[in-house]
């Protein structure tokens, strides 16, 4: 398949908790960043959620009259690499990419309308439309290398969407920032969720363990 290589790199709590808030008080939190630099991988993928929570400008989008009937992509502005946003439906809210080093990329599937890609034709969003009821990741991944260039892709959560890649056997690596700190509350998700399978665990290979400064440890595997 031709696609980019794929990193899933996530930071979490000793036990394997990754809210948010909660990281981001962790001793080793901001080795997330230096040791997402050290995968030079300049286009990051993110699950609507995060996004909402991060990047997108507050508000949906709701002037939806007519939706997509075929496959399409389209590249606003060339760029050495990507935020990447998968939003199933297409309800996001951009601000205009003019000048952004690294702009915003949307993957959406045949539920988003005709006017948001017109509308991200405005604020200069490149996207891609893939999947009939759900993105096509597959199809989503060789688009991003065949007609964006991405080579290397770091997915950055959250869980449910670093799920649906190692499901669908689309991750080459795993590389976790485990803070210095334990969550312990009920109810927290983890890494990876929504996988179905018997109980038994996918495997792992480890590549590489590191002691960092801060306390933290950085772990990289390979499937």
């Amino acid at each position: 398949m031709n696609r980019p290589y794929v990193i899933c790199h996530m930071m979490s709590s000793v036990d394997g908790r990754i809210d948010c808030p909660m990281t981001a008080k962790l001793k080793g939190v901001e080795d997330y960043y230096t040791t997402l630099a050290k995968l030079e991988a300049p286009s990051v993928l993110s699950g609507r959620v995060t996004a909402e929570l991060e990047l997108a400008l507050p508000g949906k989008f709701t002037d939806a009259k007519t939706y997509v009937a075929s496959e399409i992509y389209k590249q606003n502005l060339k760029a050495q690499g990507y935020n990447i946003v998968v939003d199933t439906k297409g309800t996001l809210l951009w601000p205009k990419q003019d000048g952004q080093d690294t702009p915003t990329l949307v993957i959406t599937s045949l539920k988003a309308s005709c006017e948001y890609l017109a509308y991200l034709d405005e604020q200069k969003v490149s996207y891609i439309v893939t999947g009939q009821d759900h993105i096509d990741l597959k199809r989503a991944l060789e688009i991003l290398k065949t007609h964006f260039n991405v080579q290397r892709l770091a997915v950055v959560g959250g869980p449910l969407i670093n799920g649906g890649f190692l499901a669908q056997h689309l991750l080459d690596e795993v590389s976790i920032v485990i803070g210095a700190g334990i969550d312990g509350r009920s109810g927290q998700v983890g890494v990876f969720e929504g996988l179905k399978h018997d109980g038994t665990p996918i495997s792992l290979n480890l590549k590489e363990v590191k002691a960092l400064d801060s306390q933290a440890v950085w772990l990289r595997y390979s499937l």
